[in-house]
């Protein structure tokens, strides 16, 4: 199978033995597998500061990042993947992802996890064709 590799400055580095995303040719279509992102700044690797509202403004903000670099858009993605380590900040997240989707929103699973990578409060990941 052909694929392609996604990498990106405007995005965080892997920090692990994974790509930030992977496109493979579907028919004349590609299919793009963006890895989870999570808070961190694509220059530091750090964790931005803040609450889970300002967690979910950066982790969009990559996947953003990622999907260009694919050449793709939110507008693009069928499905996502939310993980929060606590369920208590749905709403928080729910708005603001709904800012990104405001047109025929992808298919979503949210769920709460025990723990995510780096201490994150979110992490968001999504599959797109274009």
């Amino acid at each position: 199978m052909q694929r392609n590799i996604v990498r990106t400055s405007q995005a965080p580095a892997a920090i692990g033995p994974y790509s930030q995303a992977v496109v493979v040719p579907v028919g004349d279509k590609r299919m793009i597998f963006c890895s989870g992102q999570i808070a961190l700044d694509p220059v530091t690797g750090a964790m931005v500061e803040g609450d889970v509202a300002a967690q979910t403004q950066q982790v969009l903000a990559n996947l953003g990042a990622v999907l260009a670099a694919a050449g793709a858009s939110f507008a693009d993605v069928v499905k996502t993947t939310i993980y929060l380590a606590s369920m208590k900040d749905f709403g928080t997240v729910n708005e603001l992802y709904g800012e990104r989707f405001t047109f025929d929103p992808p298919a979503r699973a949210t769920v709460e996890a025990a723990g995510l990578p780096k201490g994150a409060k979110v992490e968001i990941d999504a599959i797109a064709i274009v």
